[in-house]
């Protein structure tokens, strides 16, 4: 994949004797003729990448996904006076409207989540409440201009293809730029065919939006470097990056992981109602197994420090030492009742002595409440027993241990708890027939009589483990609630953080990434078509997955350099992709078509085969196995203009990685590993003068 800025792509030079495009001997002319028309018959994926053709006009997979093809013919008399035929044919590519479309429904359905989350944290005191409403304000605004952008787009029905006349229209800011295929086919005399795959797309790039504070790479770190003075102002905690992954992480784990719990729940009662030792047994294990995952995606300071975050942040916070201490209290604050602005000017807690601990009040002082609103942020840190001083800057996560810690401890351990008595009884009535399972394993002896305090040997075994079930359940969904608003109020305090620029910085990489992964899908089904045969392709997908290799011919010159900042950041984004190929319902075009799925941290392409194609595919590729992407950016940034700022010093490298690694995988023969191991130490060991004359993303 060959991108830049204006579309225009450089393939190479072939050195001829003579070139012959309009007059052709008459006896090649018929020859010529037949493959024209033979190539406007047959598409692209009728081809195979190893040079042997596979041309069945009915096959399903033509027009599904790349249409318009237009193709030309040359003929090149090489050095030994011999002609070479050179077929070129160019398409468009559907995907290039289809998968910004799809990506622009799941913007919405994300942000319209996000949205009710926030809403479900409950009652929060005045402070949080104008934060929520400001963030959930801006994401209206942007699920608003991103349904306006889909509903335009979903008028259109001409040509699946945006030229680059058309890169500022801003409701197609979302489409790739010149997207199409390439695919030329050498024929040479007494030589086997040759073909040749290239995919030309313009830059990734918010062409809409300008360059003029730079690209994506220097506003995010921009953006980050600027967050802490703002938790600082929003008095909010300052979550890093990695913070904020591990919220929508958790997010997401609960999110999969509850509802399919339920489901093998259900999948054990059943198989207790058919009496079905056997189906018990195997329903059981995938019932722990996935909930031992639940537990172990739970097991985090984050989750801990959030919930008393949230609890601090509510009305009435009183920290249990306090409510022991005052017991005549009512808990209220009078801040509650205050404006952010004058809660800013008094103080958000009580003056504290140097070395006082404000959860133990000494004898002088009147009864005081901690602040209910923003106890855990930059100014003053929540209450300690240790006797500590609280943190003065807020520049990680407070470790808190007085609240909540066990009342989490207890709700969390409760599954884990209702587990084993689920596995238990499933042993007892294992143990109740000993002759229809000869090959069971000896059952463990395990105390049962805080749980099952009567058992009636003779009843149904869907009776006896349904209120076990149940509770389960009931544990599971009460850590989902608790656990979902947490991570949500790390993310309110991110987004509050990062308001107004945060959630345009998102605007833009939403825009950039779009058009990646409509060139990358591009790019794989127009690969994988053509490597239907090719065994060791398929082997390669499912061990190792697709390196998708883009090559760049950005300046760093004017504004050129925003567009491969950009860039940079829309195909590094794209290592959050994974494909995975399915079997489609019918060999309609229609349900060949690819489908995406996920959300902003991570999204799956499903490329759909028909019935008789995917059955010849690779066991685990059949079985739904992943995919990964593992994208590689290399910018030649050859041009007048790049030579002209490198000969007077114009530019400037983005800050990108300057140092190979190299991992060999499971393919790499030992002579390969060390050929590429000492070409990565040669480039490392270059002077960083000389590596920065190479752009290396």
């Amino acid at each position: 994949m060959r991108g830049s800025s204006d579309g225009v792509l450089a393939v190479g030079t072939v050195l001829v004797s003579r070139v012959n495009t309009g007059e052709m001997e008459e006896g090649n002319m018929d020859h010529i003729t037949a493959d024209v028309q033979q190539a406007q018959k047959c598409t692209l994926v009728c081809e195979s990448s190893q040079g042997t053709p596979n041309d069945k006009d009915n096959s399903p997979l033509t027009g599904a996904v790349f249409k318009n093809p237009v193709c030309k013919v040359y003929k090149f008399q090489t050095v030994d006076s011999k002609w070479m035929l050179v077929r070129e044919q160019m398409e468009e590519c559907t995907l290039s409207f289809s998968i910004p479309r799809q990506l622009l429904h799941l913007y919405i359905q994300e942000d319209m989540r996000r949205i009710q989350e926030l809403r479900d944290l409950g009652e929060l005191s005045p402070h949080w409440d104008n934060l929520r409403k400001e963030v959930i304000g801006r994401y209206g605004q942007v699920i608003a201009a991103y349904q306006e952008t889909l509903a335009e787009l979903n008028k259109i029905t001409g040509p699946s293809f945006k030229p680059s006349c058309s890169k500022a229209q801003r409701y197609l800011e979302f489409i790739p730029i010149n997207l199409h295929t390439q695919r030329m086919r050498v024929t040479c005399p007494r030589q086997t065919d040759a073909f040749y795959d290239v995919i030309t797309v313009g830059a990734p790039a918010a062409h809409f939006q300008g360059f003029k504070g730079g690209g994506l790479q220097r506003l995010l770190s921009r953006h980050e470097a600027e967050k802490k003075s703002f938790s600082t102002a929003y008095q909010c905690i300052y979550y890093s990056p990695e913070h904020t992954a591990k919220a929508q992480e958790v997010l997401h784990s609960v999110g999969h992981l509850q509802p399919l719990i339920s489901g093998l729940a259900d999948q054990l009662l059943q198989a207790a109602q058919q009496h079905s030792m056997a189906g018990l047994r195997e329903a059981l294990k995938t019932l722990a197994g996935k909930t031992e995952q639940f537990v172990h995606a739970l097991k985090d300071e984050l989750v801990k420090s959030a919930l008393l975050a949230l609890h601090a942040a509510q009305p009435g916070y009183v920290t249990k030492n306090q409510n022991q201490t005052l017991p005549g209290h009512q808990g209220h604050s009078h801040q509650d009742h205050q404006s952010p602005s004058q809660r800013g000017q008094q103080g958000q807690s009580p003056p504290q002595n140097p070395g006082h601990s404000p959860g133990q009040p000494s004898a002088t002082d009147s009864p005081v409440v901690v602040c209910n609103n923003v106890d855990g942020g930059s100014q003053t840190a929540p209450i300690r027993e240790d006797g500590q001083a609280p943190l003065k800057r807020q520049d990680s996560i407070p470790c808190h241990k007085e609240y909540d810690e066990e009342e989490w401890d207890r709700v969390w351990a409760d599954v884990a708890k209702s587990l084993n008595c689920v596995i238990a009884m499933v042993d007892k009535l294992q143990e109740q027939e000993p002759i229809n399972n000869n090959q069971e394993q000896p059952i463990p002896k395990q105390v049962l009589a805080d749980v099952i305090t009567s058992h009636n040997p003779e009843g149904d075994w869907r009776e006896q483990l349904c209120p076990l079930v149940v509770r389960l359940k009931e544990c599971v969904a009460e850590v989902v609630v608790r656990a979902r608003r947490a991570m949500t109020f790390v993310l309110l305090q991110e987004a509050a953080c990062s308001i107004p620029q945060g959630l345009f910085l998102k605007q833009r990489r939403d825009v950039v990434f779009s058009q990646a992964l409509a060139a990358l899908a591009c790019g794989f089904v127009m690969r994988l078509y053509a490597g239907m045969e090719d065994k060791g392709f398929l082997r390669q997908l499912h061990l190792v997955g697709l390196v998708a290799q883009f090559e760049s011919l950005l300046s760093t010159y004017s504004e050129e350099i925003g567009m491969l900042e950009d860039m940079e950041v829309g195909i590094s984004d794209l290592h959050r992709v994974a494909f995975k190929i399915t079997q489609a319902k019918t060999d309609d075009p229609c349900d060949l078509q690819p489908v995406v799925i996920g959300r902003r941290d991570h999204y799956t392409v499903e490329v759909p085969l028909p019935r008789l194609v995917f059955q010849t595919l690779p066991h685990e590729i059949k079985e739904g196995k992943a995919l990964q992407v593992y994208p590689v950016l290399f910018n030649v940034g050859i041009n007048e203009q790049q030579t002209i700022a490198d000969r007077s010093a114009m530019f400037s490298n983005p800050d990108g990685p300057e140092r190979f690694t190299w991992n060999p995988g499971p393919e790499c023969s030992d002579e390969e590993e060390k050929e590429c191991g000492d070409t990565v130490a040669r480039w490392n060991d270059l002077p960083t003068a000389e590596r920065d004359q190479v752009h290396q993303l």
